[in-house]
């Protein structure tokens, strides 16, 4: 595997969540938008661009410039007016057939609870040193399965303890698409990764977090040279940066808190990738040294989408 670029994120967190599940199968469009801060519709919202293969980044009901360039990339495709509001002609689309509840239960298993990673250190070298840099938390685990926030799923499960055995609420995004991506558009304007099959038709548009103008994403056309799931990271300093003082190369191991997440696909760029990340919540937030972070859970699927040769193209 190529030597890659370490991709710095900012960290942030939610205020407390006061929706109930009751509350977000209950909501439904009304004739207006969605209201500003935290909504059963916007939940609804989410969860249902999720399906429709337009990914809103982490659901956790808040009204945002992630879920509204979603919903932009869903009204393109549609052929709908292209201004980021829900209305009537895009709930309509986005309802369609789909009658499944926006929530299901999910009963926490021995393989959830299994092989955690005690703690994370923050040093690259001590991370070095672990078997693997996996999840920590069972409620970390099952967020990212179920492409939710952390703190989302704790507050619709106040009383969780996330044992195994235990029931708790999870959003049901659906399964995971099945599709060939031909080509990937990076939006860098609207920090969006688009994918377009063969015949030029929009197929997947995920949330990412790209190169600052200090360290700039690629310009152009590239392609797709190799994919990596579950990969290690190869920290060499002297050909790119330092990180913690740390001026030996090091060999991290692989895990979804690695430094690139849970899939690292690889660029005919050296040292470029397309790659996941250990905080989800941060992708509008966060720029990168250079490469394009994902969501683990959008780039595990877009993984499946595509194979080496794909043309990847980096838009202003």
């Amino acid at each position: 595997m190529r030597p890659i670029l370490f991709c710095a994120a900012l960290l942030t967190t939610n205020p407390a969540f006061a929706l109930s599940p009751g509350d977000i199968e209950a909501a439904t469009f009304e004739g207006f938008d969605t209201p500003d801060g935290q909504s059963g519709l916007t939940v609804k919202l989410q969860v249902l661009l999720d399906r429709a293969g337009i990914s809103p980044g982490v659901v956790d009901g808040y009204k945002g410039e992630m879920s509204e360039s979603a919903l932009r990339g869903f009204e393109e495709r549609q052929g709908l007016l292209v201004d980021g509001i829900l209305d009537a002609d895009v709930w309509s689309a986005l309802i369609g057939d789909d009658v499944m509840p926006i929530l299901t239960t999910y009963t926490v298993s021995a393989d959830d609870i299994s092989e955690l990673t005690e703690t994370i250190p923050d040093n690259v070298a001590e991370k070095a040193k672990l078997a693997k840099l996996g999840y920590v938390r069972v409620a970390e685990r099952l967020a990212e399965r179920f492409h939710m926030d952390e703190d989302f799923l704790r507050a619709l499960n106040p009383e969780a303890n996330f044992v195994m055995g235990e029931s708790v609420w999870v959003a049901d995004p659906g399964e995971m698409l099945v599709a060939e991506v031909a080509r990937i558009e990076i939006r860098k304007s609207e920090r969006r990764a688009v994918g377009f099959d063969a015949e030029g038709r929009m197929v997947t548009n995920y949330p990412v977090a790209i190169g600052s103008a200090a360290t700039p994403s690629p310009e152009g056309l590239v392609e797709v040279v190799a994919i990596a799931m579950d990969p290690t990271y190869s920290y060499l300093p002297e050909t790119n940066f330092v990180v913690d003082g740390v001026t030996d190369a090091l060999i991290l191991p692989p895990g979804p808190n690695g430094p690139v997440g849970s899939v690292w696909i690889d660029l005919s760029k050296p040292t470029y990738g397309l790659h996941g990340t250990d905080t989800p919540e941060s992708l509008f937030q966060a720029v990168s040294r250079g490469c394009v972070r994902f969501t683990n859970w959008d780039v595990e699927e877009l993984a499946h989408l595509v194979k080496p040769g794909v043309s990847v193209e980096f838009l202003e």
